[in-house]
C-alpha cells in the first residue's frame, strides 16, 4: 500500500482515538483521605458541638452514559474529634461503640442527574449508609466539581442517630438534638476506565 493511501487511514484512526478519550463515560474517583473531611454539628441546650471524623478510604466508579455508580466511602468511627477528650471518649465508646463497629460507610447504588465532564454538577445519590452495623437507605444531594483529573464531591446529611438506635447523650441538665448534621467533603483524582 502506498504511503499516500495510509494518510487518510491514519488520520481517521487518530481522530477516533482522541474522540474516544474525550468522550469517555466510565471513570473512577479515588478519594484522598488526607484532603477529605467529615465535619459534624450537634445542637445542644447550652451550645452546639462541632467536630470532624477521618475519612479512612474511598473509591467510586461511575458511568455517565448509563447513570450507574458503585464503590464505597469508609469513615473511622473512632476518629471523632470535637476538641474535648472526655466528650470524644464518650462518643467513641458509648455512642458509636467503635470497638465493635470500627467504621461508618456509604455505598452508592444509583444516581439521578447528569455529571458534566468538567465544571460543576449536582446529582442525587442513592445508597446504603451503615452506622453502628445497621444499614439505612439514603438519597443524598451531592455537588461535584471536576477540573481535569481532580474531583471534589460535597454532600450534606442529616443523620437521625437516636431514631437509628444509637444512645441519646442527653442528660437531665443537657438536652441534645436527635439529629447530627454532617458535611462530607471528598477530594481525589479521576481516571478513565474501559
Amino acid at each position: 500500500m502506498k504511503i499516500k493511501n495510509l494518510a487518510p487511514i491514519l488520520l481517521i484512526a487518530l481522530t477516533l482515538l482522541f474522540a474516544s478519550n474525550a468522550f469517555a463515560q466510565r471513570q473512577s474517583f479515588a478519594v484522598d483521605p488526607q484532603a477529605s473531611e467529615v465535619a459534624f454539628s450537634l445542637g445542644a441546650t447550652m451550645h452546639s458541638v462541632h467536630g470532624t471524623f477521618h475519612v479512612g478510604s474511598g473509591a467510586i466508579d461511575f458511568d455517565r452514559s448509563a447513570s450507574t455508580i458503585s464503590g464505597s466511602i469508609q469513615v473511622g468511627a473512632g476518629s471523632g474529634n470535637s476538641g474535648n477528650d472526655t466528650r470524644d471518649k464518650k462518643m467513641t465508646d458509648e455512642i458509636l461503640n467503635a470497638k465493635q463497629f470500627a467504621s461508618v460507610s456509604f455505598v452508592p447504588r444509583s444516581y439521578q442527574g447528569a455529571i458534566a465532564p468538567s465544571g460543576d454538577s449536582t446529582i442525587q445519590v442513592t445508597g446504603t449508609f451503615t452506622l453502628h452495623g445497621t444499614p439505612h437507605e439514603l438519597t443524598v444531594p451531592t455537588q461535584i466539581h471536576i477540573d481535569g483529573n481532580k474531583c471534589t464531591a460535597k454532600a450534606h446529611l442529616s443523620i437521625p442517630f437516636v431514631k437509628w438506635g444509637l444512645k441519646d447523650p442527653s442528660t437531665f441538665m443537657l438536652k441534645v438534638e436527635k439529629n447530627v448534621e454532617v458535611d462530607l467533603t471528598l477530594v481525589g483524582r479521576l481516571t478513565t476506565t474501559n
